[in-house]
This record gives structure tokens, sequence and C-alpha cells, in this order.
């Protein structure tokens, strides 16, 4: 069977401490994969592995069949994989639309001209949930606001794949239900997803199968009922944390 995204055998090194061992997984076109763990346990480490802001020592990350280990963050970019980052960091004195404006200009190959860019950017912000705020300075955005420009940014790339690193960790209930209906709409426009989370609930509700790791290993991986009843995954959670 051919998938949109394999991680093979990924270890990498920080000195002594070994920050992932021989994680392997995939992932399907169309399909929500969520990543859990402990904090620590390697997840954002691995985020970084597969946008190329760091390289394995050892293993290989595989986007539609090609090797993409050896390719720059932004070339990975232009191949289809975007990524959010934990904590926003937006242009603070720019405008949304103009946030998501460089989006679209970094992911695009063929960039064409500005009207081109806000025209991707545009329809970014509307995905986002932020259609009403695209004149609003980044420093007078909300929290919520504030991740639903990270997905903007992220989405004026025109990904195939989304990383979404930890979108909903920090809302209240009501902008928890936002954000899953907005993670939602963006798979059904066509996006593969993978999720780093820690607000469970969500992530079960959201992931149609779940990796959990733990000291850097993959230590289950299945449906969301059977992961939510897996007995590693209980003692990693109650047990201990992670240390990469």
């Amino acid at each position: 069977m051919s998938y949109l995204l394999e991680v093979n055998g990924i270890t990498k090194h920080f000195g002594g401490l070994t920050a992932l061992q021989s994680v392997d997984f995939h992932i399907g076109k169309g399909e929500i994969l969520g990543l859990i763990g402990p904090n620590g346990a390697g997840k954002t480490t691995l985020f970084n592995l597969i946008a190329g802001v760091y390289k394995p020592d050892i293993g290989e990350v595989r986007f539609k069949g090609e090797n993409l280990i050896h390719l720059k963050p932004d070339q990975i970019c232009k191949k289809g994989i975007a990524r959010t980052f934990q904590i926003p960091k937006p242009f603070f004195h720019m405008s949304v639309l103009e946030n998501a404006t460089v989006g679209a200009y970094f992911g695009f190959e063929k960039k064409g001209g500005v009207k081109e860019a806000q025209a991707r950017a545009e329809e970014a912000i509307e995905k986002a949930g932020l259609k009403g705020r695209v004149r609003t300075l980044a420093n007078n955005l909300t929290l919520m606001e504030r991740k639903r420009l990270e997905l903007a940014r992220a989405l004026a790339t025109q990904p195939e794949i989304l990383l979404l690193d930890e979108v909903i960790a920090g809302l209240n209930p009501t902008e928890t239900l936002e954000m899953v209906k907005a993670i939602l709409e963006i798979r059904a426009s066509g996006i593969t997803i993978l999720m780093i989370e820690h607000v469970i609930q969500a992530v079960m509700k959201l992931s149609d199968r779940i990796v959990v790791l733990n000291y850097g290993k993959k230590i289950a991986e299945g449906l969301p009922a059977e992961i939510a009843n897996n007995r590693d995954v209980i003692r990693a959670y109650l047990g201990g944390v992670g240390h990469a």
C-alpha cells in the first residue's frame, strides 16, 4: 500500500541524549493521525525532523515515496508539508492578511504577483476562521485568534499535509469546540493532518489513528479506543514523563 507520509526507523541523538529511537509510522491521504505522549517524549523533535529543521542520525522520512532528509525546510514546505508552532509567533506589527500572504509566498512554487498571493492568503484566512479580522494587527489578536493565524499562515502555503503542534492547548471549552470544528473542515477540504495534542479528549475525537511516544520510543499505535485502554499508554501518563 502507498502512504502519503512514511517515517521509517527515525533515530535522533543530541550529544549523549537519545531524543528518538527507531520510530516508525505512516499516514494515508485524508487521515488525521494524532501524536501524543508525556511532556518531553520527543513529539516536537519528530515534527522538526519531518519539517527539515533537524536531520536524523538514522532513518528516513518519505513523502509520496521521496526521501526528504536531505532537503531544507523551505524545500520541504514547497513539496507540500506545512506546520504550525506550539507558541504562535506571528509578525506582530503586520495584519492578519499580511502574515498569511508571507505564507503564500513562502510555500507556493509559482508565486505570481501580489494579488495572487493575497487571494491564496484570503482563502486560508477564511478556512482558519479569521475572515472578519483580515486587517487586524496580529498584536491585537487573542490567543485563540493567534492560533487561528498560525493555521492560516500554514494553509496559505497550500499543503497536502499539515503538522499541527498543540493548536488546542490553552483554549477554553468553547474555543476548543470551535478549533475541533475548524480542523475537521480543513481535513474535509482534502488536507491530511498530523497533530500533536495534549488535550486528550480532543485528540481522541479528531484522530483516525493515534501514535504514542514515551522516552523517544513509540510505545503504541492504533485506533483511539485501543489507545485509551492500552496499559503502556496509561502507565506512561500516570507513571512518569519522557526526556527528549
